[in-house]
């Protein structure tokens, strides 16, 4: 079998010269990372503990640019065609994903998950959406109308709630993924995009927006301290507003505050049900 750093080669190169891949080995290559995304033997980003370097940057997970590449380049080899799944007819490049009851995963219809994209055992799609590159882990939920963007990491034991909008990063290739580490909670209608790293067991209450530039603020001690990019592990998180003053005045714009902890004392079930109550988090 063509192992991965025979596969990162044939991909970099085409990706720099498109006219490679009229060549059968650089096409290959292409479909045999993507078939390898889809079984989870390849995956877009990895948590690396090893990296560690200290500071509030989102450091522990390693981006893979030349996965990101080559599900570029197969967006190029692919033509347009027609699918039927039961009633329900689609026109697009990229097929649905195939072999769910051998995997051990339920998606329920009219839920989608494309090619491409892996699925733990025991991972559960409700009629939402999980688009190419993705991984989510077992014991996962990715509830009604919630969206896994391309790419995006969903860790084990994850509960996306109805509506919530996990962004797609693909461009550029060296770019992190959204990130959803282990046993986090993310409330309904919950938006997180541009590769923000949600840490283990937090919890985003309703209506939570995280974006790249947007200030995440600890008002739990007597000073605010504030995180961009990153929600810190077991943090209990609502939407906020704070003051800006503009030319034309001053005005409220959005923020994220972290108002506490999860205890480590209790297991995640126990420890979600008394955050929701203690913090008063609407999910």
């Amino acid at each position: 079998m063509v192992t991965d750093e025979s596969l990162k080669s044939l991909v970099e190169a085409a990706f720099r010269d498109r006219e490679l891949l009229r060549s059968p080995a650089h096409e290959a290559a292409v479909l045999r990372t993507i078939e390898c995304l889809d079984q989870g033997l390849l995956r877009v980003a990895e948590r690396d503990d090893s990296a560690q370097t200290g500071g509030d940057a989102p450091h522990r997970w390693l981006t893979h640019a030349w996965v990101k590449e080559a599900i570029l380049l197969y967006f190029s080899l692919r033509g347009m065609s027609v699918m039927e799944a039961g009633p329900l007819e689609f026109h697009d490049k990229i097929p649905l994903k195939r072999g769910l009851d051998k995997a051990g995963v339920r998606v329920v219809p009219p839920g989608a998950v494309r090619y491409g994209a892996f699925l733990e055992q025991g991972a559960i799609v409700m009629p939402g959406y999980v688009n190419i590159g993705a991984w989510v882990g077992s014991g996962s939920m990715v509830d009604t109308w919630a969206t896994v963007g391309s790419c995006a990491q969903i860790g084990r034991g994850v509960h996306l709630a109805g509506g919530v909008g996990i962004g797609g990063v693909l461009e550029p290739p060296g770019a992190r993924p959204v990130i959803i580490e282990d046993g986090v909670f993310v409330g309904s209608r919950v938006i997180v995009v541009e590769g923000v790293v949600v840490e283990e067991e937090a919890v985003l209450g309703a209506g939570v927006v995280l974006t790249a530039s947007t200030a995440i603020l600890d008002v739990t001690g007597p000073e605010v301290v504030e995180h961009r990019g990153r929600v810190p592990a077991r943090s209990v998180v609502i939407p906020g507003t704070r003051p800006k003053r503009f030319p034309a005045g001053e005005f409220s714009i959005p923020c994220a505050l972290i108002i506490g902890k999860r205890s480590e004392a209790t297991d995640r079930k126990v420890s979600l049900n008394a955050a929701l109550r203690d913090f008063a988090v609407p999910v």
